[in-house]
């Protein structure tokens, strides 16, 4: 994969992160590095920035976490940002075995299907043990964030995130 495919569609890249998924696996704080850092990066010309990179980073490393939580064993894991106005892309490649590409696939349409508010909810609250797919539902439910997973052959999935998290001036 190239840069250029986060400019399709009219987004620019912002940024991209690449590293073995087995480096970003053995430490949980690279997930609040790698959202802080890279919250700080894209939020310089938002009209107010820190309120935007706090907002950014917190969703991101919602995101994160669950990669951290399901991803395969190795293989590259390539994180890109890309902007389009007021909507930004976060791109993810993740290694993943049959399995876990089920994991995604099956809590997006989860998220899709109309009642992901309901169901956050009911994760939310339950005295079960954490459902693995929360972070995924928060995402839609918290920051309204549009969330799609295509699997991309050789056990990869690409995420894809789009987040307007700046209200639109009128």
């Amino acid at each position: 994969m190239n840069i250029e495919e986060s400019t399709s569609g009219g987004f620019a890249s912002l940024i991209e992160l690449d590293m073995d998924i087995r480096t970003f696996a053995s430490d949980w704080s690279h997930c609040d590095r790698m959202s802080s850092y890279i919250a700080r990066m894209v939020s310089h010309n938002r009209s107010d920035s820190l309120f935007y990179s706090n907002l950014f980073s917190s969703a991101f490393n919602e995101l994160l976490e669950t990669v951290f939580r399901t991803h395969g064993e190795d293989g590259n894991f390539l994180c890109r940002v890309a902007r389009k106005g007021e909507l930004d892309r976060i791109e993810l490649s993740v290694p993943c075995s049959d399995e876990q590409i089920s994991f995604y696939t099956t809590a997006v349409a989860l998220i899709n299907d109309g009642e992901v508010v309901e169901r956050y909810r009911q994760m939310l609250f339950s005295e079960d043990a954490l459902d693995p797919r929360i972070g995924l539902l928060e995402l839609a439910v918290d920051y309204a964030a549009k969330i799609s997973v295509v699997p991309t052959g050789d056990r990869m999935i690409k995420i894809t995130i789009d987040l307007a998290l700046e209200p639109r001036e009128h």
